[in-house]
């Protein structure tokens, strides 16, 4: 455990991952890439459609997803959590990603290194097993092997609580936004 109890998960450089168990099921946590695509995508929609209460018809979703993922992956670092085992497959139940910025040096200094905590979503069936805080941690191992100043994220205003929990805090009202 790390000083803010969330457990230690390897950085996305090593190809390892996170396993447990959880109510009879077997979890684990890893570093996902363009092999896992389509199961992302398939994800996104079925947490979508479980918090809307209705299937939502959308024929190019997919492959507007895919789209994404192409433009966005050299940028961010994205973990996939699993249900399942080797030997009869693993399912998605949940993602996250980090977008990095690399601020420019100034004069005096070098700037650093950021992640925005992005696209964190679990199916409602392992909230309680443990996902969200495994993929939590694997951020925040990211985030410190990578020499981050800071990790910052928006929450919902029901992962908030979690948010804190996790030793994230308000950071104030200097972000500003124009909507376009």
């Amino acid at each position: 455990m790390t000083e803010n109890g969330l457990s230690s998960i390897p950085d996305p450089a090593v190809a390892d991952t996170s396993t447990w168990e959880y109510g009879g099921r077997r979890l684990r946590v890893r570093v996902a890439d363009e092999r896992d695509v389509a199961g992302l995508a398939r994800l996104r929609r079925q947490w979508l459609e479980e918090r809307a209460g209705r299937p939502v018809d959308d024929p190019a979703f997919e492959e507007a997803f895919a789209a994404w993922w192409r433009v966005e992956q050299p940028r961010r670092a994205f973990w996939v959590a699993e249900a399942g085992s080797d030997r009869a497959g693993w399912t998605p139940v949940g993602s996250v990603n980090v977008l990095e910025t690399v601020q420019m040096p100034r004069p005096g200094g070098r700037g650093g290194r950021t992640g925005q905590v992005g696209n964190a979503f679990v199916l409602a069936a392992f909230a309680e097993a443990g996902v969200p805080r495994a993929l939590l941690s694997a951020v925040v191992a990211h985030a410190r092997a990578r020499g981050y100043r800071r990790l910052m994220l928006a929450p919902t205003p029901g992962s908030a609580a979690f948010y804190r929990r996790a030793g994230f805090r308000p950071a104030g009202d200097a972000l500003l936004v124009l909507e376009q």
